[in-house]
């Protein structure tokens, strides 16, 4: 089971790369009067970077199996988790509202500006997300029964 979670952070952290490369290409600062992000950068790369170290910290639990590095795995997921959950609420709200609204604007040849996190595809957001739960229960179950 220690090695599926390892598998499974992997496929969470990758997905979660490409969602974070997606808002990085799309983020411009100079429209975000006009459509601002309502992922603001500290949580994004917060949440970024804890699950990379929650990984590396899984890791290395692995190869020594110290107790004290399955807990700081815990604690780590756990802050993750909860920025994950709070940038998955604020995703929905966007994605709600840009879902049917035009990519033009029919008065103007102008284009309508979006956040940048409108341009997340939803199957990579629902994979992230189930790949995240994934690993979460399988890193529980497995720290719990060793």
């Amino acid at each position: 089971m220690s090695t599926a979670s390892l598998f499974a952070w992997i496929g969470t952290v990758l997905v979660g790369l490409l969602l974070l490369v997606i808002w990085l290409m799309e983020y411009d600062p100079e429209f975000q009067s006009t459509a601002a992000t309502r992922l603001p950068i500290p949580v994004i790369s917060t949440h970024a970077l804890l699950g990379m170290a929650g990984l590396l910290l899984w890791g290395a639990y692995l190869l020594a199996d110290e107790d004290r590095l399955a807990y700081a795995t815990l604690a780590d997921l756990a802050i993750a988790v909860g920025l994950g959950l709070t940038m998955a609420v604020r995703w929905i709200g966007v994605y709600r509202a840009y879902r049917t609204a035009p990519r033009r604007d029919p008065a103007a040849t102008r284009v309508v500006t979006v956040p940048p996190e409108r341009h997340f595809p939803l199957s990579a957001v629902v994979l992230h997300g189930v790949l995240a739960v994934t690993t979460v229960i399988l890193v529980v179950v497995t720290v719990l029964t060793d």
